[in-house]
């Protein structure tokens, strides 16, 4: 009776493995519902791609979305290399260039001018040059289009116009050039800038005119300087090829010669006058010198004579000078006194004159 009863509980409880069936049901259909969103987020990117025959997979696109990248850009990057006859550069390549932080819509453009215009340039040297902070695609246009550059650059070199040099003369000179240059697309990664360019030909132009006899050979025969400018190689290892330089404009400047002499005479009149103040000072202080021993050889004399008196004295006192020789020596100074005032020619106020005297 108890087994019966265990029977009779176990058919009433409800099969667990009829739900299984359900289960998977619901599971698979959340598979095909996923893949369905990722199929209509990618479907409209890998259609045009598929119908470009670009060669972007649905997993290609979802790969771009785990990595980050934006597959839009990738996608229609690689559509225009591919109808433009580009078929070497793969979609890895456009996904690595845009991860290392390149402008991959640039740098596509500028593979497609170089194609057309039958340069040689390839993805990776084009990345290179996007990557070095470069835009490749004006580098392309110019190597294309060659550009005209002014020397010198009114915003280079601080707002000067013209290039100023000397001639042998030493006339001033005042000329202005243009530059016709295209990209070097070899020497584009390190080579010099635009700058660099204007700098040496600037340079260039200062050392013909120098080197010029006179001012009017390179007035008559301007071609001569851009002749000596080009064969000096000055876009050697600088981004660009120096296709022609040409002389637009030449002035006459001042007279730097003449200018230089005069303030080289002015310059000498001021040293001879410094050395003429020099030896007058030391006149002076000659004459002033002579002075001092005149005055002190006047003290001595004085000094000599204040003994004469004492001589005299002793001279008494001893015996060797008697009262008469000192009468007839006095006598004899002032006869020597008389003669000397009447032979001084006579002064205004002269007490020889008299009062009455006119």
């Amino acid at each position: 009776m108890l087994m019966n009863s265990s029977t009779q509980f176990l058919a009433a409880q409800p099969s667990d493995t009829s739900t299984w069936p359900y289960i998977g049901l619901a599971i698979v259909g959340i598979i095909i519902f996923t893949l369905f969103i990722i199929v209509a987020q990618f479907f409209r990117l890998w259609l045009q791609a598929f119908m470009s025959n670009a060669d972007v997979g649905m997993f290609d696109l979802v790969g771009m979305r785990m990595r980050k990248v934006d597959s839009q850009t990738v996608v229609l990057s690689k559509i225009q290399l591919v109808k433009a006859g580009i078929h070497e550069v793969s979609t890895n390549d456009l996904e690595s260039h845009y991860l290392a932080g390149g402008r991959v819509p640039n740098v596509t453009r500028a593979m497609i001018a170089a194609h057309r215009a039958v340069l040689d340039l390839d993805w990776k040297k084009a990345c290179a040059i996007d990557l070095a902070g470069r835009d490749i695609m004006d580098a392309v246009k110019t190597s294309v289009d060659p550009r005209v550059i002014d020397v010198p650059s009114p915003k280079t070199d601080a707002g000067k116009i013209t290039v100023d040099a000397v001639a042998k003369d030493g006339i001033q000179l005042k000329a202005r050039a243009r530059v016709t240059v295209r990209t070097n697309i070899k020497q584009l990664i390190g080579g010099a800038t635009e700058e660099t360019v204007i700098a040496r030909v600037g340079e260039g132009i200062v050392s013909a005119i120098g080197s010029a006899g006179s001012y009017k050979e390179v007035l008559e025969y301007p071609d001569r300087i851009s002749k000596a400018v080009l064969a000096k190689g000055l876009d050697s290892g600088t981004a660009f090829e120096i296709l022609s330089i040409d002389i637009a404009d030449i002035d006459v400047g001042e007279n730097i010669g003449a200018k230089l002499q005069a303030d080289q005479a002015e310059a000498d009149k001021r040293r001879f006058q410094a050395e003429a103040e020099k030896r007058r000072a030391l006149a002076i202080a000659l004459a002033a010198e002579n002075k001092a021993k005149i005055e002190e050889n006047r003290a001595l004399v004085t000094l000599a004579e204040a003994e004469i008196p004492k001589a005299m004295a002793e001279a008494f006192r001893s015996g060797r000078l008697g009262i008469m020789d000192y009468y007839r020596m006095k006598n004899i100074q002032a006869d020597t006194g008389m003669r000397e005032s009447i032979g001084r020619p006579e002064q205004p106020g002269d007490p020889r004159l008299g009062s009455g005297s006119a």
